[in-house]
């Protein structure tokens, strides 16, 4: 006979066929192992900007660059435009020195005179001596004015010089110390010097008598003309003064370098003025005269 299946109170026991086809019970270690993906590595920091291309793109920054390197070059310019004027300063106020034999300052124009170096073409150049000798005359004072200087150095010259206007003033008192110290007969005689600008005429006077003379434009140069001539209150023959005068001129205000020569003169309330000029001249090389030697 088969057996009844066991009721709901019937004890389960090993040999039970029901518990045969129970599955065992599962144990904790008997559960298959789960393999989980590795975690991912944390990401490396990312490393910060670099402090130099944070700078650069800040418009403050950057603005404040350009405004440093625009310092920098206009100092550098303002320092170069100082060094070569006074570099150029003191060749011209040598040579011109070394020409008239009194102290000369210089004064250059406006434009950057940086330019004007580096092209060798000079504009707009003054230059004012001391105003205490040209050559063997005292008291005479030289304003000079040059134009248009090219300096293009060949074997033959420094270069050239477009226009050259000189203005002179001679002093009564030096052309008084002037023939006293280069005319020896005439020289001792003068003690004094008036001018007549209505005559146009000088007087040289002295104890025993005086000389009237005339200055006047001759040959390139000035001459004093002889007008009047007394000795002991009587007249005397110009003859015996004027090669006297003729020789002191010639040596103060002819034979200047580069054309130089005088246009007019005119007699003032304070002694002489004159007017010296060149064009278009040439610039000579130091072997030529020594006064243009550091030119």
């Amino acid at each position: 006979m088969t057996n009844p299946p066991p009721g709901p109170n019937h004890p389960v026991g090993p040999n039970d066929p029901t518990e045969w086809a129970r599955p065992a019970a599962a144990h904790p270690q008997d559960a298959p192992t789960q393999h989980l993906p590795p975690a991912a590595p944390p990401a490396p920091p990312q490393p910060e900007e670099p402090e130099k291309r944070r700078f650069l793109r800040d418009p403050l920054s950057i603005l404040l660059v350009v405004v440093i390197v625009v310092a920098l070059v206009v100092a550098g310019l303002l320092g170069a435009e100082l060094y070569v004027r006074h570099e150029a300063d003191s060749v011209v106020s040598k040579a011109v020195a070394c020409v008239v034999q009194d102290e000369a300052s210089v004064s250059f124009g406006a434009r950057p005179f940086l330019l004007q170096y580096m092209t060798g073409d000079f504009t707009d150049i003054s230059v004012q001596t001391a105003g205490n000798q040209i050559r063997q005359a005292k008291g005479m004072k030289l304003d000079l004015q040059m134009n248009d200087v090219r300096i293009h150095q060949t074997a033959e010259s420094v270069g050239t010089m477009g226009s050259l206007d000189a203005e002179i003033s001679w002093s009564s008192d030096g052309i008084r110390q002037t023939v006293q110290d280069a005319i020896p007969f005439l020289g001792g005689l003068v003690t004094a010097v008036t001018t007549e600008p209505a005559n146009g005429t000088i007087e040289l006077r002295g104890g025993l008598g005086s000389v009237t003379a005339k200055p006047q434009v001759s040959n390139g140069g000035l001459e004093l003309q002889v007008v009047g001539l007394t000795g002991l209150g009587m007249p005397l023959p110009r003859e015996t003064v004027q090669p006297a005068l003729d020789a002191f001129t010639t040596t103060l205000t002819r034979n200047l370098p580069m054309g130089i020569h005088a246009e007019s003169v005119q007699v003032t309330d304070s002694g002489v003025a004159a007017t010296f000029v060149t064009r278009d001249a040439t610039i000579p090389t130091g072997q030529q005269d020594p006064c243009f030697a550091g030119i």
